[in-house]
């Protein structure tokens, strides 16, 4: 299918178009630390607070709830509003949401904060579908969304950083606040994103049945989506109790957790490298990744030490490693509808992220966590067998 750039953007800027996307991809790791952070510091909030597992895991899942259903919302605002304005109220509602939540001395304040973040959230993914369809060139967008989807990865990385430096000695209302300040870091750099205004974008036209079934397409992969993220996410928000669990120690665990995240971070910049050279494969290469972060989760469903750091490299890596893939592809399928490319990769991630807290909560609280990973992994081989589909779909009228 032919792409066509949106208008109203520059469309080759083969210097400039990189510290946009830059600060773009440190604003979508600020906006998704709060649930992330949260995450990480659940034993510790949980035990001072008196809440249980899924009273935590509830708030949680709010934060991704509030992401996946303002996505309706947030793409229309991302279509209108200058990019450096969205960026920058997004960097600053996350460091007042972690600030906030530092504070809590209940599940009420903690609650409120995580759903406002969420919501803040749910404007960087159509915003940067948009920076990206505009500023990058065709042969380099698997790259730019790699960057982006790597965000995903980094916004675990400082969670476990605070785990293993910051928690111990401090706390976690400590650990908290200095993850509110470390989010204003992206708030300096937004200007770098800037792009100047222009006519609304012009979209190409598409016949009836062939516009059904890139719809159809885009449902499945939205699918495949939330189903992978589900245990993915059930993964990352558990991380610390899933290590500890298997027999490792707190702060070692929060270790691997940033390490994992490094893994993550660089699986997402070099699959959108080198899908660059094949973008027609992309959806083949997301395929494996799923499968792959599917054996990463039953290998930490076997609960020792050593299958544990195995499967938490494979699920945050390969098993992650899809976002940044997911949102060129659709950027290609939709060509001039950029923000509902970034809306429909956002309303699946999202949407699993907001069943797996609570969810995986619940159902280890009664099935221990084993059982659990283990229904995460076919979680994962569901997600691949329908983003196969959409694929041939595609295929067939193609």
């Amino acid at each position: 299918m032919p792409t066509t750039i949106t208008r109203g953007l520059p469309t080759r800027s083969p210097v400039r178009h990189w510290p946009g996307i830059v600060a773009t991809a440190l604003t979508a790791t600020v906006s998704g630390m709060p649930g992330f952070t949260v995450g990480a510091l659940a034993p510790a909030i949980g035990a001072d607070l008196h809440l249980s597992r899924s009273a935590v895991g509830l708030a949680m899942s709010l934060f991704y709830a509030a992401t996946a259903f303002g996505s309706p919302v947030a793409k229309r605002v991302a279509a209108r509003l200058p990019v450096t304005t969205v960026l920058a109220v997004a960097a600053l509602v996350a460091s007042a949401v972690m600030v906030v939540a530092s504070r809590a001395t209940g599940p009420g304040l903690l609650t409120a904060a995580l759903l406002v973040g969420g919501l803040s959230n749910a404007l960087v993914q159509p915003v940067a579908s948009r920076l990206i369809a505009a500023r990058v060139p065709e042969r380099r967008r698997s790259l730019a969304a790699g960057m982006i989807g790597a965000a995903l990865g980094a916004a675990a990385l400082v969670p476990g950083l605070l785990v293993a430096l910051v928690l111990p000695a401090y706390g976690w209302r400590t650990a908290l606040l200095v993850a509110g300040v470390a989010a204003l870091v992206p708030v300096a750099l937004v200007p770098l994103a800037r792009a100047p205004g222009g006519p609304p974008p012009v979209r190409p036209k598409e016949a009836g049945d062939e516009r059904r079934t890139v719809g159809r397409v885009l449902v499945l992969w939205a699918l495949a989506a939330a189903l992978s993220a589900t245990g993915n996410n059930a993964v990352a928000t558990y991380f610390v109790e899933l290590g500890t669990h298997s027999g490792l120690g707190t702060t070692v665990t929060g270790n691997l957790l940033s390490l994992s995240a490094l893994f993550a971070i660089a699986v997402r910049i070099i699959a959108g490298a080198l899908t660059d050279r094949a973008p027609h494969r992309n959806a083949a290469v997301i395929v494996a990744m799923m499968l792959t972060g599917g054996l990463g989760l039953a290998l930490i469903a076997i609960g020792t030490a050593t299958t544990f750091v195995l499967g938490a490299i494979l699920a945050f890596s390969a098993g992650w490693g899809w976002t940044g893939l997911l949102l060129a592809t659709t950027l290609r399928l939709v060509p001039g509808r950029t923000e509902d490319a970034g809306h429909t990769v956002q309303i699946g991630v999202y949407a699993g992220a907001t069943i797996a807290p609570f969810a995986f909560g619940a159902l280890s609280s009664a099935l221990e966590f084993p059982a659990t990973a283990l229904l995460a992994a076919v979680a994962a081989v569901a997600a691949a067998a329908a983003m196969t589909a959409g694929a041939l779909l595609l295929r067939r009228v193609g």
